[in-house]
């Protein structure tokens, strides 16, 4: 195969966010994503549905970006279905001619972007072994349908992300995967915290806030009783947002929190109570 990472025509700043993502910090995960990335060792980020996996690549990307020429963001987000050409790419037809098409994986190694792979662990088994080679020292992607090796220039991190709470014997990582990878562990911001995130991203009063994260506390709390997993920042900012509109707050905490969480009734009626107990109306 030749080696190559020249040659094409993918502007970089298509990739790159103009604006600052609102991020609070809440250990050191800014400061081991940025050796991380110094160092050129790739992540995987762990943690639950809505716990700000996906906000936090996008802060480390912009906040990358005003330090570094070359720091764009390509996502990627996994299914099932998704195959390795999805990844790197296929030849198509186009004007009774056949061209090649590259994929998100070979866009972020040639140009030097962050890759996220979201939620990885839903991609089939044979897709995450093509990114072993972009994982050690060699940085290299091999092309077989095109005969090209691709060497990945500084600015290139690869960063995958799951939910370990989904995790089964058939949706896990391999070890052989997962030893390539710093992880950074998340969790739902402490009560404070969330509450300024709340307000900020809703636009919601600091008091409905305030009781939306106390809500949160309380519904995770029910996961010991049979909830698969507790309320994601996600929705209690989808819930400000509701109200922030004129909706009233127990109605709009039913739409985003209870209903969205379970179908089973008795767990409803429990997550409703929670919410009648802060919400009086």
């Amino acid at each position: 195969m030749s080696k190559k990472n020249t040659g094409h025509s993918i502007s970089v700043e298509e990739f790159k966010l103009v604006n600052e993502p609102f991020y609070i910090p809440i250990k050191n995960e800014v400061k081991i994503f940025e050796e991380a990335y110094n160092s050129k060792i790739p992540v995987i980020l762990k943690g639950p549905t809505g716990s700000g996996k996906t906000r936090f690549i996008e802060y480390m990307a912009w906040k990358l970006k005003k330090e570094s020429p070359s720091s764009p963001l390509i996502t990627v987000a996994c299914h099932e279905d998704l195959t390795a050409s999805d990844l790197v790419g296929r030849y198509l037809i186009e004007d009774q001619t056949t061209k090649w098409i590259d994929g998100p994986i070979t866009r972020a190694a040639r140009i030097g972007a962050i890759c996220y792979l979201d939620e990885v662990v839903e991609a089939r088994k044979d897709t995450t072994v093509l990114i072993h080679p972009l994982t050690d020292y060699r940085r290299l992607l091999p092309i077989e349908k095109k005969g090209e090796l691709i060497e990945a220039p500084d600015g290139f991190m690869l960063v995958l992300s799951y939910n370990p709470g989904y995790q089964s014997i058939t949706k896990d990582l391999k070890q052989s995967t997962r030893q390539r990878f710093v992880s950074i562990e998340f969790d739902y911001p402490p009560e404070e915290t969330e509450a300024k995130i709340i307000a900020k991203e809703s636009g919601c009063s600091t008091k409905i806030a305030a009781s939306l994260a106390l809500l949160a506390i309380k519904v995770r709390n029910l996961r010991e009783y049979g909830l698969s997993e507790g309320v994601s920042t996600r929705l209690l900012i989808y819930a400000g947002s509701l109200i922030k509109k004129g909706v009233k707050p127990i109605e709009a905490c039913i739409s985003t929190i209870v209903w969205s969480l379970t179908d089973e009734r008795e767990l409803q009626d429990s997550i409703e109570e929670l919410v009648r107990s802060i919400f009086t109306e």
